[in-house]
């Protein structure tokens, strides 16, 4: 196995990943035909190519397997919901070390263009009208993205926070029960809205979101810096840089790999 290889897909990360991965299934008991890629080989190599933001097409002979067979790996594994999975049960052990802090939550969205047109994409009014879609994601105090999804670049913010909270995942804890909502939100003013207060607040979240045309978003920067620092985190995977997937289902899949990544590398400095 090469240096890459390992670089890309620690062993810590194997582990968990293998929690996740459906099982194989042998197409040829009797040994006939090629033998099958590694998942490890091609999980880097679709860890490469986010980070990297190169095509599949590009991606360098040094991982094994053809790009053809990443790319179907990849497809697959996101039609299994793989990398959501791999998300939770690394949140799962930050939870355990007790690495979460829900005290202080926060959410925001980022836009991004899009190559091409598929579903879940709009046009985005900052950036005359071209076509794109918007990344929505919460974090915990210390950023660490906790639940995100995607949506055409004209859909409001406001109307992502209830499915992005309600997507947040039972997290395990170091002690007592799985968690899943945070103590308190901290949002901008497209978040202000009255019944998304009051929906908050009938779940026992308390919020703090800028009210539109009494105070200014910038009062709460204190506190949401730290999404916004996340979503300069996300940029690190350059594959977000612009939506080229024209099925949804595959740009969430990149989001989910970037989150987790983000995610893995609180986990490795423990």
């Amino acid at each position: 196995m090469t240096d890459l290889v390992e670089r890309l897909v620690p062993d810590e990360l194997w582990v968990l990943f293998r929690r996740v991965v459906p099982p194989t299934v042998v197409r040829h008991p009797q040994g006939r035909g090629q033998r099958r890629a590694g998942d490890r080989e091609v999980l880097a190599a679709v860890i490469f190519v986010a980070t990297s933001g190169c095509t599949w097409r590009q991606l360098p002979p040094v991982f094994g397997p053809a790009w053809q067979t990443v790319y179907r790996r990849f497809a697959q594994w996101s039609a299994d919901q793989v990398w959501a999975r791999l998300h939770r049960v690394v949140l799962d052990e930050l939870g355990a070390r007790g690495e979460l802090d829900w005290s202080r939550c926060a959410i925001d969205s980022v836009s991004v263009r899009a190559a091409k047109r598929g579903l879940l994409t709009g046009p985005n009014s900052t950036d005359r009208g071209k076509l794109g879609s918007k990344i929505h994601l919460v974090t915990d105090r210390n950023g660490l993205p906790l639940s995100l999804g995607i949506s055409g670049a004209n859909m409001h913010n406001s109307q992502g926070l209830e499915p992005l909270i309600r997507g947040i995942p039972p997290i395990r804890s170091r002690r007592g029960p799985r968690r899943r909502r945070p103590a308190k939100l901290h949002a901008d003013k497209g978040y202000d809205h009255d019944h998304l207060l009051r929906w908050l607040r009938g779940r026992d979240i308390r919020h703090r979101i800028a009210r539109r045309g009494v105070e200014s978003s910038q009062r709460l920067g204190r506190h949401r810096w730290v999404v916004e620092r996340t979503v300069s985190w996300l940029a690190g995977c350059r594959r977000l840089h612009r939506r080229y997937e024209r099925k949804p289902e595959h740009f969430l899949a990149f989001a989910g790999i970037a989150a987790t990544l983000i995610c893995h590398r609180r986990l490795a400095k423990k």
